[in-house]
């Protein structure tokens, strides 16, 4: 075997150039800042990419001080991955020029190829078998792209806004655009993010792909996928089964209805399939399915910063009764039962005051009382409970900073088995935010509707049984 055939084998299965390039060229339009290369360009530079840019284009010669080349086989040093934003019709013959120069990996954000109609579909497969010759992997056509928070690599083709997403084990990917960092404000949410990759069209790399690159991904705790529909269902099972061994996976599947089934063919070219047959799947394997893209993008916070539970035991604290009725029964549906307190657990709780005996244990009377808000005391008792497997935790945002919330929860010492999440409410947005932030920066798994705290805990006690059960 040559080296060039060796080079070859091994870039098949290698998504390490669309994640962790040495050096990127960016080819096609460079004509305005808010998109195509000067904006992938810029977002590059402010995310802190360190490996070598270079811009392919025959009309400039320089762009923001850096040079610019006609074609890509003028590039004088290795390329580990090119980002085409041209028209789609342009595409196969930079392709071509890519393989000549040994590129590993491209990232296609052109649109106009099988989501649009026959033609592009034709154009589209070109595209791939170019690629497919040559052994150079292909994300999209019409995508953002990739990020690696560790890295500052950050393809996405639209100006961004800002410069920062924080460190983490949480890995989005999905068939849309709406994932990446220029449409949704990971900065100010504060998630923990280790990667993010939209598939786009999906005409090369696809879901198996991702998931077996994220398997051995030591940044990445969980996955969160959205999925429009699944190229390979076999090879895909056989992975997560292999993943879900280390990784919960979580999955959106959208075409519920018979006219987002529809909708999904002109979106990214997906064939929707029957939506029973993805679910039973999806449970068969052990991956926990979503409802909502909200739940896509919160839920997996608790599984990125919380310990599994060992069971489904849940205990309610809160400051509003009303609360922890509502939360029982969202609990109940996601799998969890309310946990029935020790005696001695009640005792310490009447030491406290008598209105706090119970689950849930409601702070709600002390404030009308006029008394100090006993949250430490109240979720250590709880916390030691062994009847307890999990706690929700209701915080209000009307009476107390950040601080005090972030000072009692520091001081607590929380066993290794039992999560928590918590729900912030009050008057004020302000103070509202400054808690879900101040908490979720140290750690906490924080969240603005009590529905999707409990559901995040119901979430982890599915995933504890599935990975008991693969493991044994």
């Amino acid at each position: 075997m040559t080296e060039k055939e060796a080079r070859k084998l091994k870039s098949i299965g290698d998504l390490s150039p669309f994640f962790e390039p040495e050096s990127v060229a960016i080819i096609g339009s460079l004509s305005q800042i808010w998109f195509g290369g000067q904006a992938v360009l810029k977002n590059l530079h402010d995310f802190g990419y360190s490996g070598k840019i270079y811009l392919i284009n025959p009309s400039y010669d320089e762009v923001q001080g850096v040079r610019v080349y006609p074609t890509i086989r003028d590039v004088p040093e290795t390329v580990d991955l090119a980002i085409i934003v041209t028209a789609a019709r342009q595409v196969p013959s930079i392709v071509k020029d890519c393989a000549e120069k040994g590129v590993r990996g491209i990232i296609i954000g052109a649109d106009g190829f099988a989501e649009k109609d026959r033609e592009g579909t034709e154009l589209q497969n070109e595209v791939v078998e170019i690629a497919r010759r040559a052994g150079i992997r292909i994300i999209g056509p019409n995508t953002v792209g990739t990020v690696n928070t560790a890295t500052g690599m950050v393809t996405a083709t639209y100006l961004i806004g800002y410069d920062k997403i924080k460190k983490g084990g949480i890995a989005f990917a999905a068939q849309t655009g709406i994932i990446g960092p220029q449409a949704l404000p990971y900065e100010d949410w504060g998630y923990g993010i280790s990667k993010i990759c939209d598939f786009g069209n999906k005409c090369d790399v696809d879901e198996s792909d991702l998931l077996g690159y994220l398997a051995e991904d030591p940044d990445t705790k969980v996955i969160a996928m959205h999925l429009e529909g699944i190229r390979d269902g076999r090879r895909f099972l056989e992975v997560a089964k292999r993943v879900l061994r280390e990784k919960p996976i979580l999955i959106l599947k959208p075409g519920r209805s018979k006219e987002s089934t529809k909708a999904l063919l002109s979106h990214t070219g997906s064939m929707a399939g029957d939506q029973k047959i993805y679910e039973s799947a999806f449970k068969q394997a052990g991956i926990i399915q979503v409802n909502s893209f909200k739940e896509l993008l919160e839920i997996p916070r608790s599984f990125s910063c919380q310990p599994l539970p060992r069971g489904n035991r849940l205990g309610i604290i809160t400051i509003t009764g009303g609360a922890g009725i509502m939360a029982i029964d969202t609990a109940t549906e996601s799998g969890l039962t309310l946990a029935k307190l020790y005696t001695e657990t009640n005792e310490k709780l009447s030491k406290i005051h008598p209105t706090l005996v119970g689950n849930p244990s409601d702070l709600g009377p002390l404030v009308a009382l006029g008394g100090e808000l006993p949250y430490g005391e109240v979720i250590e008792a709880i916390l030691n409970d062994e009847n307890v497997d999990c706690i929700f935790c209701v915080l209000y945002g009307g009476l107390l900073p950040a601080d005090f919330y972030l000072q009692i929860l520091n001081d607590i010492k929380n066993p290794e088995d039992k999560p928590m999440t918590f729900w912030v409410y009050g008057p004020r947005l302000e103070g509202v935010d400054q808690i879900c932030l101040e908490l979720g920066n140290n750690g906490y798994p924080v969240y603005r509707d009590m529905e999707t705290a409990t559901k995040a805990l119901g979430a982890m006690y599915q995933y504890a049984k599935i990975k008991k059960r693969l493991v044994i």
